[in-house]
């Protein structure tokens, strides 16, 4: 070997400029006698780019000494990670720890700015780190290498001696170099690679598109020919096929649209992957992804035709498409005739066989105005949308396509900046003021054949941006959406003050005040101004019977519209007063008078209900306020004082409201929730921040206790199978990083309008919360403000209001005016009212004078004298609330009536008048009502507006003073009775176990088939221990009106329609039940049941004629053996006797009490224990612990009674009361009731059991 290779000299030459660059300025370094030009670190990366960078542009070099230790430089990469990187000046080829320990920090912070400008990007590290260059040049303590060639540094992180913590400044500059730029690109690049996929191509079939009808040429070689209708919803598909079938197949097809199509220009990768509809369209027509079209040859259809409704929705579903194909083919626009739009009539007006359709509101109404009176001569319909029209009518159109078809042309690029203003995030302030300058009237010329895409959208698309605005921007005057006031219209219109159906109420509005929307939409709006817990209205206008929603889901809890009902709260019309109906401007639509264009409430709703809303360009929140506080305010401004400002408000909140911060824009305020520390280890929370619902806060809750070990095991085993491999290592660093269980327990109290938690915390807990603040710890404040609050004004402009004084002031403004209208039209009305009062008593005097004669005269002849002698005409006013449609029923009746009959009706007032009413009383009268007229007619010019208005404001104050009342009433209810269970819940008392009584009774209610009510005492055994004593059933009570024959033959019908043989048994009854014996009473007083024991003292005596005649009927004519036949599967244990009724005379009631209640007390004799006792009659019978000796008491007293079944009852204090014994202490007990039971627990049924006295010692005995 004579000499070095060039490429072993090359590498000694870079060995020797490598440590040129790595040691820098602290040592002099030559090569050959020459001194080495790199003097830096950075030098020495300047090398590498100068190399790399291509003609014209230049690699960027970021340079950082970051420390002594670490130098670092960043320059760009094609697609691929480079590194250039030295340990101690020894050069480490393939990297290692110390370049992934910097070129991390750099990606991650990359990532996250290419994430956040395109957040469909979805960055990775990995794709971040093949943009990037990185030199590194590092000293590192005892640093390990993989092998002897040393490299790949190994050493870790920890062991380094040293960090390299990159400053924020030099990221940033990293991030400004270009390779946020080229990742972008990336993105953007793989996005559209993904896309593609989804391309249609040019052929002649396409299957599995549903609902599309294909044209039969669409794909060949007439494809440029061929027309795709796009239609809003299946309905209009329908009346598109029936057009098709004049024109053909073979040029259309027809595909329908469900619903809004996507908007694409701020949807995300995956929405538009994901989009059926979006994926379909390109199918059909053939569309490919970043194609730029010149003319239509290589689609499967040449024309795009647009096909919906003629509303706001319409326009909306006609942009959104003109949207996503400037979006995704802006070239495709330029194409002349490409899109079009199919139009059909919003009205027609027919006469004849003449029909006249109009495509514009401005049209018709310069038509109708044309015509003057002859136009109540035509009959007009409205057509709301393509599913009005039938499909004849469709046919029509389609014969005539040239009429109804317009081509959209491309203007220059205000189409296209137009169509970027409409629908781009980034045009949001110019948007605003593209609305905010709109003038109603605006709309598009439909004479004209042809439409730019800019005058589409200034002059049509707008109006769908105003109409979705008004339905989320509520109006400064009345505080109402259009549907709220709509249903506020409806239900003054019905005079709801009878409560309706929410479902039936739906449908009245819909057709009184053309609603066109969807009827859960409806349904959700009444449910919304009827809800009255906290957070929601102030002030409801209409009233909830029944579910309509609490505060424990903020009212999504709310029932089904078909099960709920409601009406007007009556304070409603004192807010609306009535007498302003008539100032009022009312909207026509569709032909019918509608709701107004606001309302004039006497006080701002809109600050006492508040609202939110979310509309195009602007958005809106307004905090309720006090009423009170409003009604204060007023008055100051009637009486020339000072406004004083106010806070927000909400009725039934407990908690504090401050106020926070104060701008120029408004006022922000926190809400606090009540908690309070009860105990050491123990908080109560009794009040939530407003809008923060109970049920969602309770699972807040619940999330700070400690799970229980099996949930764990389930929740663990649902993440494992649900989440990838690589989403482990960030679980279980969550894990770790979550806080411990900061609650043991939780009791909650809470009602439907009530808050009340228990929460049970250690010590240690207890601590850490109170160190933190209770309230932040447990998430109990919010904030509100008024710096959002844009609401339009009187004159229908959106306009921003800085605090809610400066809304009650324009309020003030405007409703003082109208109480100056309201009184003008008052005057004019009982000026009126007097005029008619004047001519009346003239008429009538003149008549009994015989000055004008009715009789026997033409009403023509009538009508002329009347005009002579200057009686004053009363022209039949129509509706207030706006004009009839033209061809309705009413214009049509006005207009049959020839000119001298129409006048002559402005005399009906008179000429109706009846003959009872031409007589000198009815003048008196007349005179009476004229006389007062006059005085509140004075008494009204007299007044001022001003005063009005304060009546009206101390009207509406004394029905705010009910309502507090009625809710103070009834959160003091709830808060004894949860005081009461709270005292029970901690002082718990043992029950009492109920012994066996000797001498108590229930009483049974027991109803007939005919709803008759009648109580009365059923004998029920408590056990078999001892025969049951013989008792009888108590008296009736005082107040029975019923006569007592009826009332036993009524109870013995009773008695065998629930299966007791009355007529031969003296057998309980399988579904009575214990009760107490009239007389005896519970712990707090006479038991419910016990109160009406009237059915059984109505029983007879049982004769030993009945035990031989088994089918003898009874004196109200009943047989036992219908009876009988009601006892089917019940085998009877013996032979049992028939048992009478026989009728008491109403004068001897109360000596047949008498007797049966000295049969009941009468000593017990030998004699009758051989008699079947009733417990053996009977199912599932408990035996008597008592009285075994006793016998039968019904069988001892058929026994003593035999032969006399028509014997009389001896009177009251008879000598029947003088033979009894004198009973022993325990004969004098209360009487045990016999009862068959089907179940045990009959026992407990009435919780009205007397306690048993000291005196009930049931063991002396046993």
């Amino acid at each position: 070997m004579t000499e070095l290779e060039a490429d072993v000299v090359a590498l000694m030459m870079k060995r020797v400029v490598d440590m040129a660059g790595t040691l820098g300025k602290t040592v002099k370094v030559e090569l050959n006698g020459e001194k080495v030009a790199v003097k830096s670190f950075s030098d020495y990366v300047q090398l590498y780019i100068d190399s790399a960078s291509k003609e014209g542009i230049k690699l960027p070099r970021i340079y950082q000494k970051v420390n002594d230790r670490w130098e670092v430089c960043v320059s760009l990469s094609e697609g691929q990670f480079q590194q250039v990187s030295f340990v101690n000046g020894i050069a480490t080829i393939k990297g290692g720890t110390h370049v992934d320990y910097v070129a991390s920090q750099i990606a991650s912070h990359v990532m996250g700015v290419v994430n956040k400008k395109n957040k469909q990007a979805n960055m990775k590290l990995h794709i971040v780190k093949g943009y990037l260059w990185v030199f590194v040049n590092a000293l590192i303590d005892n640093p390990a290498f993989d092998s002897q060639t040393k490299e790949t540094l190994t050493t870790r992180q920890g062991s380094f001696g040293s960090t390299c913590e990159l400053p924020e400044d030099f990221l940033k500059k990293v991030s400004s170099s270009g390779v946020v730029d080229s990742l972008l690109s990336w993105a953007e690049f793989k996005l559209s690679k993904e896309l593609k996929k989804t391309d249609g191509t040019k052929k002649t079939s396409i299957v599995g598109i549903p609902k599309l009808e294909d044209a039969n040429d669409a794909g060949g070689k007439n494809s440029d020919q061929c027309t795709l209708i796009l239609t809003e919803g299946d309905s209009a598909k329908a009346l598109a096929m029936a057009g098709i079938g004049v024109v053909g197949r073979d040029h259309y097809g027809v595909f329908p649209l469900r619903g809004k199509l996507l908007n694409v220009r701020e949807a995300s990768h995956k929405q538009l992957m994901e989009n059926a509809e979006i994926q379909n369209i390109k199918k059909i027509l053939g569309l490919q992804h970043e194609k730029k079209y010149d003319s239509t040859k290589g689609l499967r259809y040449g024309h795009l035709m647009i096909m919906t409704d003629q509303d706001h929705d319409g326009s909306h579903i006609k942009g959104l498409l003109i949207n996503f194909i400037h979006k995704e083919w802006p070239s495709l626009l330029k194409v002349p005739s490409f899109l079009v739009e199919f139009i059909t009539p919003i009205i027609k007006a027919t006469k004849g066989k003449t029909v006249r359709p109009f495509y514009s509101m401005p049209d018709y109404e310069a038509w109708k105005e044309s015509l003057g009176a002859s136009a109540s001569s035509w009959t007009i319909k409205y057509y709301k949308g393509l599913g009005t029209s039938t499909a004849e009518e469709g046919r029509d159109y389609f014969e005539q396509i040239s009429l109804h078809k317009k081509d959209f042309v491309w203007a220059d690029d205000k189409d296209g900046e137009a169509i970027e203003l409409a629908f781009s995030k980034k045009k949001i302030t110019e948007r605003k003021d593209w609305l905010t300058n709109y003038q109603p009237g605006t709309c598009l010329d439909q004479r004209e054949k042809r439409i730019k895409y800019s005058d589409f959208i200034n002059k049509e698309l707008i109006l769908f941006s105003m109409a979705d605005l008004e339905r989320s921007i509520p109006s400064m005057v009345d505080g109402f959406k259009p549907g709220q006031r709509k249903i506020l219209f409806c239900s003054f219109k019905k005079n709801l003050v009878k409560e309706s159906k929410v479902a039936q109420f739906i449908g009245y509005v819909s057709e009184h005040s053309a609603y066109h929307h969807g009827e859960q939409s409806l349904a959700s709006t009444i449910v919304g101004m009827a809800q009255d817990f906290v957070g929601s209205n102030n002030i409801n206008l209409l009233e909830p019977r029944g579910q309509f929603g609490t505060r424990n889901a903020g009212g999504k809890d709310a029932a089904s519209a078909r099960y709920i009902f409601t009406r007007l709260n009556p304070i409603t019309r004192l807010i609306f007063p009535k007498d302003d109906d008539v100032l009022l401007n009312y909207l026509n639509e569709d032909g019918q008078s509608i709701e107004p264009s606001w309302y004039m409430p006497i006080i701002p709703m809109v600050l006492v209900n508040g609202s939110e809303g979310i509309g195009t360009g602007w958005s809106t929140y307004v905090p309720n306020y006090n009423p009170r506080d409003i009604i204060a305010n007023l008055k100051r401004l009637l009486n020339g004082e000072t406004i004083v400002p106010m806070v927000p408000w909400y009725r039934g909140f407990k908690g504090s409201l401050k106020e926070t911060s104060t701008k120029a824009t408004g006022v922000t305020y926190t809400i606090t929730g009540v908690i309070e520390e009860v105990a050491d280890t123990k908080l109560k929370i009794t009040e939530l921040p407003v809008r923060r619902w109970t049920t969602d806060y309770k699972e807040f809750l619940e999330s700070m206790c400690p799970i229980p070990i099996k949930e764990k095991e389930k929740s663990k085993d649902k993440n494992k199978e649900k989440k990838k491999e690589k989403d482990k290592d960030k679980d279980k660093e969550k894990e770790k990083s979550k806080e411990p269980p900061l609650l043991e327990e939780i009791r909650s109290q809470c009602d439907h309008a009530d808050v009340e938690f228990e929460l049970i915390l250690t010590e240690q807990n207890m601590n850490i919360a109170k160190q933190e603040g209770l309230e932040k710890k447990f998430k109990l404040t919010t904030t509100i403000g008024t710096t959002n609050m844009h609401l339009f004004d009187s004159h229908g402009k959106i306009k921003k209001y800085d605090n809610p004084e400066d809304v009650l002031q324009e309020f003030f403004d405007l409703r003082f005016k109208f109480y100056i209208k309201r009184k003008k039209v008052m005057l004019e009305n009982m000026g009126q009212e007097l005029l008619k009062y004047q001519n009346k008593v003239r008429f009538i005097l003149a008549v009994t004078s015989g000055e004008i004669i009715v009789n026997n005269r033409k009403r023509a002849d009538l009508f002329q004298e009347l005009q002579k002698k200057n009686y004053t005409p009363f022209p039949k006013k129509k509706p207030t609330s706006g004009p009839v449609a033209v061809g309705s029923t009413e214009a049509d009746e006005d207009n049959d009536e020839s000119p001298a009959e129409a006048a002559a009706s402005d005399y009906e007032y008179l000429l109706a008048m009846s003959i009872g009413t031409l007589t000198m009383e009815k003048v008196k009268e007349l005179i009476a009502q004229q006389n007062k007229v006059e005085a509140d007619l004075e008494i009204l010019r007299n007044t001022e507006p001003k005063t009005l208005w304060l009546r009206d404001l101390d009207a509406l104050e004394k029905e705010l003073d009910v309502l507090d009342a009625k809710l103070e009433a009834e959160q003091n209810d709830r808060s004894r009775k949860r005081a009461k269970n709270s005292e029970k819940a901690r002082d718990p008392k043992p029950a009492t176990k109920k012994q066996p009584k000797k001498a108590t009774a229930k009483s049974q209610k027991v109803r007939s088939d005919d709803d008759v009510d009648y109580k009365g005492d059923i004998l029920k055994p408590a056990a078999q221990k001892k025969k049951p004593p013989p008792k009888k059933a108590s008296a009736p009570v005082k107040d029975e009106v019923k006569d007592e024959e009826d009332e036993v033959a009524e109870l013995k019908d009773r008695l065998a329609a629930y299966n007791i043989h009355s007529d031969n048994s003296p057998e309980p009854s399988a579904m009575e039940t214990e009760e107490h014996q009239e007389g005896k009473k519970g712990r707090n007083g006479p038991s419910k049941r016990g109160a009406a024991k009237k059915a059984m003292s109505s029983l007879a005596e049982i004769s030993d004629e009945d035990i031989a005649e088994p089918h003898h009927e009874s004196e109200d004519g009943g047989s036992s053996m219908e009876v009988e036949k009601k006892t089917k599967g019940r085998k009877p244990a013996a032979e049992k006797p028939k048992t009478t009724i026989r009728k008491r005379a109403p004068t001897q009631s109360k000596g047949m009490r008498q007797k049966v209640m000295e049969e009941i007390f009468k000593p017990t004799d030998d004699s009758t224990l051989s008699a079947p006792s009733p417990e053996k009659k009977v199912r599932r019978i408990r035996d008597s612990p008592f009285n075994k000796k006793s016998g039968s008491v019904l069988h001892r007293m058929a026994s003593s009674s035999t032969g006399t079944e028509d014997a009389e009852a001896p009177p009251s204090g008879s000598s029947a009361e003088t033979v009894v014994p004198r009973r022993t202490t325990r004969e004098r007990k209360a009487a045990v009731v016999y009862v068959a039971s089907e179940s045990e627990d009959d026992e407990s049924e009435d919780e009205d059991v007397s306690e048993p006295s000291d005196d009930d010692d049931f063991s002396e005995d046993d």
